[in-house]
């Protein structure tokens, strides 16, 4: 869907863009979800997640049978010689985890009927999670999508990861509608092929979007990223995404330029909300049958709100 020409460039919580200042400003309201005990723990451990996943540690998980790859030292020589056959010990990890955002700023998003532009909630929310996982000592990276070009911060523990995808969410905002809509078409599946790429296994991935650019491939990169890692998605939404006004004539820009509909249409109407209806269950189903975690983010919500059902009691992405 098009830019509606009717809807402001407004400042404060009404933006159709937001600055690097804002963005680094979002740390005092990161440090909100984090409390005081977890802060402590940090500065006495070296990573503070217990991984899903198996590998060197101190406490042991498992004894199963020894697989090519698995490490000879592992190899627990007292099952082995009772089964009469090599199996090796697993341990669960404590790691710092990998945070991978993937931030889409396309075309399509540059647009809102209330609250801001939803290229602002997407940086918004990526800026939060990222200074979260900062924070917490874990490691905090991105991949920015949609723009006239993809900025890819590889997730690191250092604040400069964080400026630099900060740096980017900004300097690849819109301040503008794109002249094309469809330039953006398969941007999504060329971040999720890079996120697969660079993530490594047990990352935590949000991809902040709304997710019209979903394709045939879209499912099979998100499974792939959902078997060794925990996915998140989050669509960004505005109202105008399931009901048009009910009255008046309104100007849309589109890929054939500018188009006028009326609200007192009500054929269009109801095919609009059947099509937005049947979009969400096509998103919904996509999520469920790779394993992906679906939220939703409104263009009038602030996104700290979605945050404290991300963030556990000791401020920890989960």
């Amino acid at each position: 869907m098009g830019a509606f020409a009717s809807t402001p460039a407004g400042t404060g919580q009404h933006r159709s863009a937001i600055t690097l200042d804002e963005l680094l400003q979002l740390q005092a309201r990161a440090r909100t979800l984090q409390m005081p005990s977890a802060r402590r723990a940090l500065r006495q451990r070296r990573g503070g997640h217990q991984s899903h996943l198996k590998g060197r540690g101190m406490s042991l998980a498992e004894v199963r049978p020894y697989q090519p790859g698995d490490d000879v030292r592992r190899i627990d020589w007292r099952v082995t010689a009772r089964r009469q056959a090599p199996h090796t010990r697993v341990y669960e990890e404590e790691r710092e985890r990998p945070v991978l955002v993937l931030c889409d700023l396309g075309p399509t998003l540059f647009y809102a009927s209330e609250g801001s532009y939803k290229q602002v909630r997407v940086a918004e929310l990526a800026s939060l999670l990222a200074w979260v996982a900062h924070g917490s000592g874990d490691q905090a990276g991105g991949i920015i999508f949609g723009g006239d070009k993809t900025a890819i911060v590889r997730p690191s523990r250092r604040r400069r990861s964080v400026m630099q995808l900060l740096s980017a969410l900004a300097t690849n905002q819109r301040q503008q509608p794109a002249a094309d809509f469809g330039a953006g078409t398969g941007d999504l599946d060329a971040a999720l092929t890079e996120a697969r790429r660079i993530a490594h296994t047990g990352s935590r991935l949000f991809i902040i979007s709304d997710f019209l650019g979903v394709s045939q491939d879209t499912r099979a990169l998100l499974a792939g990223l959902a078997t060794h890692n925990q996915v998140t998605a989050v669509m960004v939404i505005d109202p105008l995404d399931e009901h048009l006004p009910d009255q008046g004539r309104y100007a849309v820009s589109g890929p054939s330029g500018t188009l006028w509909f009326d609200g007192n249409d009500r054929a269009l109407q109801r095919a609009w909300r059947e099509q937005a209806h049947a979009r969400q269950a096509a998103l919904r189903h996509l999520f469920q049958q790779t394993g992906v975690n679906g939220l939703t983010l409104a263009t009038g919500e602030d996104p700290v709100s979605l945050m404290h059902g991300l963030t556990s009691a000791g401020g920890r992405l989960l």
